[in-house]
């Protein structure tokens, strides 16, 4: 038999990890706390290691590629939490449309850049 594979787990650096785990909670993760240093942050069934250590070169590369039904409804759902104002250094971008269908960007509190995609039918 072969061995399935259940899950893809992301470990994603936090420049200021307190900041970065209030943004995370207010963006509807939940956080399970591991140690002083590293939280896992799920979604349904989609999650991430939240770590406490940044190194700029690699948080400035990081993309994520997170797949909604409705990029429009999620980029709206995003605005309506206001986290560019409430954290610094949160940048969230209009829908752009692609050829391969839609998407927005959301930069975290530590640079990481988030895509919100939707495939075209």
């Amino acid at each position: 038999m072969k061995p399935q594979i259940k899950s893809l787990r992301p470990f994603v650096g936090a420049k200021d990890f307190e900041t970065s785990r209030n943004f995370y909670r207010d963006l509807g993760f939940e956080e399970k706390v591991l140690s002083h240093d590293l939280s896992y942050f799920h979604y349904d069934s989609i999650g991430f290691y939240l770590q406490k250590y940044y190194v700029r070169e690699w948080i400035d590369n990081l993309m994520i590629f997170f797949e909604v039904d409705d990029a429009d409804g999620y980029q709206k759902q995003l605005e309506s939490l206001d986290l560019t104002s409430r954290y610094e250094g949160v940048r969230l971008s209009k829908v752009q449309e692609r050829d391969w269908g839609k998407e927005c960007f959301l930069h975290d509190p530590s640079g990481a850049l988030w895509h919100f995609g939707q495939f075209a039918s």
